[in-house]
């Protein structure tokens, strides 16, 4: 359970939630909404414990899972079933079995029976705890997230970052905790995947928080909302369904719109009369006090929400460049033993617009980044093209530097840009004032999509590397890329398991993976892109 009494929220002078107190309770599942940059993933920190409010505090009983939207925790080394199995404490007493077992089997004499002495002693302790039914739900819950025996036995190091995320969201879930926070739980799943998640989260009996652009889980599973108004620093709370949330918040908006016209029409009248009276001087004082009045009936009354401010987001009009700008020959990505891809070809024309398609897992990522020239293919190389320019989004924002400002990110990307310039774009992707001078550390996952955009917006790039550049945005902002996307006249290579996405893109071309199937585009394709 969670005890929240007059928090603050702040970054930095910035107030992004007034003192607000609630509960969450067992049996309280609560959507938190608002638009990117709200403070929804600030607040979510300091509930968790990995971040302070500015005042007021938060009390914690039972255990709490918490996924960000950039889970970054675990031994890279550590074999992705330890990491699930650890969320109880199982994978030290895993690692002992194992470890006793390797000596079992290549020792003799005293040494062994000292091993079989051990591998017993740590075998009670796993039962004791539920091991091997607990080892069950563990790859149950896996491989409802679309993670195989094969992946959840590979170490963590060698994990996409769609893998690497649903090892942690398993984890979670595993963990049996009282209370969840989950920051975009649906991001990198399939459609089955999702389903599955929202039928758990529907029948979770802890209390939960969650964080989510897909209306259909919100729909499905909530029944409070807390909407965070980001124009009035308030946390508005909504106990009831999403349905209901959606109609209420249009009804209250009607009555503020109401309100406001009557108190502004009263006002006015009494101020008029005021002013009337102000010309005798006997009424003077009955003049002040009406006029206070007028104020005070103004003061009482909630202004209209204003709407939400929307990124313009445009990308770049290309760089003259030849007309095969990039390809890549024979590549093959591999991690040890295991094959990812092999001898895969493709050549990308000038403004030929590609979607990689393929299960997760299959290299899709890999592949961008290979053809981005950040990591080096097993085999194979990339050629750049007469006039090439790269640009190419992350899904994780690795080309974020995190330790430096948003404006200085900014700055790097465009050399040749002076500081006006750099800012006036910013400020089109609503980074204005001293929140340029932020580190994009303390940025949430929607505000640094909205930064990653915009360092390619002034990248001239003639080539777009994107890689799920639909997550973690509202559904406005999401427009606006869609947008974007479907208006870029260079060339376009892009990896999504979102359909809007791709029809924005119409695409001229598909790559499947792992096969390295290149073909044209048709709808047949289409089935894919929810298992990308």
């Amino acid at each position: 359970m969670l005890q929240v009494n007059d928090i603050e929220v702040r970054v930095g002078a910035r107030l992004l939630l007034s003192p607000v107190s609630f509960q969450v309770t067992p049996g309280d599942r609560i959507g938190l909404v608002g638009r990117n940059g709200a403070g929804k993933t600030t607040l979510t920190k300091i509930l968790s414990g990995e971040a302070l409010p500015a005042g007021g505090t938060v009390t914690r009983s039972g255990q709490l899972g918490y996924l960000p939207q950039d889970p970054r925790s675990g031994d890279p080394e550590q074999i992705s079933r330890d990491r699930i199995l650890g969320a109880r404490g199982l994978d030290e007493t895993m690692r002992r079995m194992r470890k006793a077992e390797e000596t079992m089997a290549s020792a003799a004499g005293v040494r062994r029976d000292e091993a079989m002495a051990a591998y017993t002693r740590a075998e009670a302790s796993f039962v004791a705890a539920g091991g091997y039914a607990a080892e069950s739900e563990a790859a149950r819950i896996a491989s409802n997230l679309g993670l195989p025996d094969r992946v959840v036995s590979q170490p963590l190091k060698t994990l996409s970052g769609g893998q690497r995320r649903r090892i942690e969201l398993a984890r979670i879930l595993f963990s049996h905790a009282d209370t969840l926070l989950l920051d975009e739980p649906t991001n990198h799943l399939d459609h089955d995947s999702i389903l599955w998640l929202r039928s758990y989260l529907q029948g979770f009996s802890g209390g939960l928080i969650v964080i989510s652009h897909d209306t259909e889980l919100l729909d499905a599973v909530v029944n409070k909302v807390f909407h965070l108004d980001a124009n009035r620093s308030v946390l508005d709370i909504y106990s009831m369904n999403w349905k209901r949330y959606l109609l209420q918040r249009e009804t209250d908006e009607k009555r503020r719109r109401r309100e406001l016209a009557n108190a502004e029409r009263k006002a006015t009248q009494l101020m008029a009369q005021a002013d009337k009276m102000r010309a005798k001087a006997t009424k003077a004082v009955a003049a002040q006090n009406m006029a206070r009045r007028a104020e005070k009936l103004m003061a009482g009354v909630e202004g209209e929400r204003v709407s939400d401010q929307v990124a313009k987001i445009r990308f770049p009009e290309p760089a003259p460049c030849g007309k095969t700008p990039l390809r890549g020959y024979d590549l093959s990505r591999s991690y040890g033993s295991l094959e990812v891809f092999t001898a895969v070809d493709l050549a990308i024309d000038k403004g030929s617009k590609v979607v990689i398609l393929g299960l997760n897992g299959a290299g899709k990522t890999t592949m961008l980044r290979i053809l981005a020239g950040i990591d080096e293919a097993s085999s194979g190389r990339v050629e750049l093209g007469h006039g090439a320019r790269i640009g190419y989004y992350a899904q994780e924002h690795e080309t974020l530097d995190v330790n430096r400002s948003v404006l200085d990110n900014m700055v790097s990307a465009s050399p040749n840009l002076n500081d006006t310039d750099v800012r006036k774009v910013l400020g089109s992707f609503l980074f204005t004032g001293d929140d340029v001078e932020k580190p994009a550390r303390v940025l949430s996952g929607g505000e640094k999509t909205r930064l990653a955009l915009a360092m390619l917006v002034v990248s001239a790039a003639n080539v777009l590397l994107l890689d799920e550049p639909t997550n973690n945005l509202d559904p406005a902002s999401r427009a606006e890329v869609l947008n974007a996307i479907r208006t870029y006249a260079g060339a376009v290579v892009l990896v999504t398991h979102d359909p809007g996405a791709v029809e924005a893109l119409e695409p001229d071309r598909v790559l499947v993976l792992p096969d390295g199937v290149e073909d044209l585009w048709s709808d047949d394709y289409a089935e894919l892109i929810d298992l990308a």
